[in-house]
């Protein structure tokens, strides 16, 4: 009888194994499906406009009919050339990350502030968040009365009745124009990321304060023992999504000042609208979108690198 039942077992094992086997499969066919629809849409929103982006770069195609011409690396050495797009580049470096830099360097004291129990504290936050509510374009349009060069701006006119200030060229002046858009997209920006500070606040346990008090650490010994370190998730969140939206600027530049004085407020997503909607020279066009993606994804991925040293760091 025992060796009845041995012999059962050995015969049920392969066919147990068998069914296994085809549930793992037909598990991994079902997982499949269902990345299928995103893989499809990947392909034809981002793979093959990518790579129609790269073959047009090569050529003079006008977007306005079907003639092409192979130039080869004609548009990109034209790039190297052109002042304009040259401009847009520093420009759009020297925004993103003056942005970057001087939002966060606001938004976590003033988060620290928004934490604290105070009456009205929601609608103080409510207020800090707003200016992230109007689309950069409006901002722009309203910034651009208020920063008037002419002494009928509202704010060379506060100047002037208040304090007998001489109306200042905010638009006017190269250096005056680039810190005043970066200034209004700090504006803009500060209030949503520091609600992003107080949400990892308050998820920091108030224990290690209360213990850092009992040992004599300060309120600055507080900050940048306790509650700096445990931030670093939510600044490594936050820097990302500031640079990346400040390499992608257009709109309030172009609301602002133009692009202008000259080309000083130039940027790179301005400099591809001009050349392939405003002049009609998509090659030109495409080769500078080619070479703002591989910066971007460049950027991107030092920044990921970045991030995953740092939470392997803290954690």
């Amino acid at each position: 009888m025992t060796s009845s039942l041995a012999g059962r077992r050995v015969a049920t094992a392969p066919a147990t194994r068998r069914r296994s086997v085809e549930g793992g499969w037909k598990q991994i066919t079902i997982n499949r499906a269902f990345l299928l629809p995103a893989v499809v849409v990947f392909v034809f929103l981002f793979v093959i406009p990518l790579a129609q982006g790269f073959y047009w770069s090569l050529t003079d195609f006008t977007g306005y009919s079907d003639e092409a011409e192979f130039v080869g690396l004609a548009n990109y050495a034209e790039i190297l050339r052109d002042p304009s797009m040259l401009s847009g580049l520093s420009f759009t470096v020297v925004f993103a990350v003056g942005s970057t830099l001087v939002t966060t360097l606001l938004a976590i004291p003033l988060a620290v502030q928004l934490n604290k129990a105070f009456a009205g504290r929601n609608f103080v936050r409510s207020l800090w968040f707003f200016p992230a509510v109007p689309s950069m374009a409006i901002l722009g349009l309203v910034w651009g009365y208020i920063l008037s060069p002419l002494p009928s701006g509202v704010l060379n006119t506060l100047l002037n009745d208040w304090f007998g200030i001489e109306a200042i060229s905010w638009l006017s002046d190269n250096t005056l124009a680039q810190g005043s858009v970066i200034m209004v997209s700090v504006w803009a920006q500060v209030g949503w990321h520091a609600v992003l500070y107080v949400a990892y606040l308050q998820s920091i346990p108030s224990e290690y304060y209360e213990v850092a008090k009992i040992d004599g650490a300060s309120a600055r010994q507080q900050f940048f023992g306790i509650t700096l370190p445990l931030l670093t998730p939510a600044i490594v969140i936050s820097t990302f999504l500031l640079l990346t939206a400040g390499l992608k600027v257009y709109e309030l530049p172009f609301t602002l000042t133009g692009g202008g004085p000259g080309f000083t407020t130039y940027t790179i997503t301005q400099s591809i609208v001009t050349a392939g909607v405003g002049q009609g020279r998509y090659g030109l066009a495409s080769a500078l979108a080619v070479l703002f993606t591989v910066a971007v994804a460049v950027i991107g991925f030092t920044q990921l690198k970045v991030a995953s040293a740092i939470g392997k760091r803290f954690s």
